[in-house]
């Protein structure tokens, strides 16, 4: 009876034709937890094969002033009908050297065919997608790549690697094999007999809650039976709000909105300190930073329910 809903997966198989290289340096030490715990101390050189294949999706229509906005902006909201923005899919790293044998890691960027003519064509374009690499890159791993970039003369650093990958079949356009609708997601699980709010406080409640800014909800998280469990409190949520709610669940981020009541973006790809400064509480950080440590989200198999009794939303995934 609920319309919250999860971006459904589509595992598709890549086999990137190589493009262009770029060559750059970390410019800082880590661990790159993406990539097997490969470290990476600062001034590695890093090389970034930018690739092409037809099964990552092309990018909405656009036109040229939304093209240009995003070129300008890069921070989109692909989840808003009206933004231009350009999918891809990056790599794990892995080990190499440079000629002179000293040893380098390299990450795949890979994107639809249908931008490599412009990448051609238009420098600044092309630009703009290296661009999107680096903060894709540094956004599953903690390296921070310098913006001191170097063009070999080579179409990649070694071969791409194919590999399977799940993509978010809204990305596909109507039409296409790959595409899906939203599934629903949410199940309500009513309350034990108990004694029910009259309908004239509901009212009341439901008047006050709209005349305020949506808030971050508290959550945490566990595992239960090799699941993933995010509870997030919901002491305000009613049945009148539910149709007009949504949660999506990506292997990599969380999102709940609930309007004029709850505001949630869990974005396991975001870097630590973004994770700490949305949230703000010590807790809710800590929670967050650690399950950012944890394995993707299961989307396929995802489950929520709406538990009334204890007002929260509890997602198995």
């Amino acid at each position: 009876m609920a319309t919250a809903t999860s971006t459904q997966q589509v595992a598709v198989t890549l086999s990137p034709v190589p493009g262009f290289c770029v060559k750059s340096k970390a410019t800082n030490d880590t661990i790159n937890r993406a990539s097997s715990l490969i470290p990476v101390t600062k001034g590695l050189k890093i090389f970034v094969n930018i690739a092409w294949d037809s099964n990552v999706p092309p990018p909405p229509q656009g036109s040229e002033e939304a093209i240009r906005h995003a070129m300008r902006g890069l921070h989109i909201d692909e989840s808003n009908p009206d933004s231009w923005f350009v999918p891809l899919v990056v790599s794990d790293a892995r080990r190499d050297s440079d000629k002179a044998g000293q040893p380098s890691i390299v990450f795949d960027a890979i994107f639809s065919p249908s931008i490599k003519s412009r990448a051609l064509k238009d420098v600044d374009f092309k630009f703009f997608i290296i661009e999107l690499a680096f903060q894709r890159i540094e956004a599953q791993t903690t390296i921070i790549l310098s913006r001191q970039i170097g063009t070999p003369n080579i179409a990649s650093k070694g071969k791409p690697q194919a590999r399977q990958v799940l993509v978010p079949a809204t990305l596909y356009p109507p039409g296409h094999p790959n595409h899906r609708a939203p599934a629903k997601l949410i199940q309500e699980i009513p309350p034990r007999p108990m004694a029910e709010s009259t309908p004239e406080s509901t009212l009341k409640k439901q008047q006050s809650s709209t005349s305020i800014a949506p808030k971050i909800p508290s959550w945490s998280w566990s595992e239960e039976n090799s699941k993933l469990c995010i509870v997030i409190n919901v002491p305000a949520l009613t049945h009148a709000a539910i149709p007009l709610s949504t949660l999506d669940v990506e292997p990599r981020r969380v999102l709940l909105s609930v309007p004029s009541l709850y505001n949630l973006d869990i974005d396991l790809n975001a870097s630590d300190a973004d994770l700490t400064a949305t949230f703000a509480e010590p807790d809710s950080s800590m929670q967050a930073l650690t399950l950012k440590r944890k394995r993707d989200l299961d989307v396929d198999n995802a489950k929520a329910e709406w538990r009334v009794a204890d007002k929260t939303i509890v997602l198995h995934a």
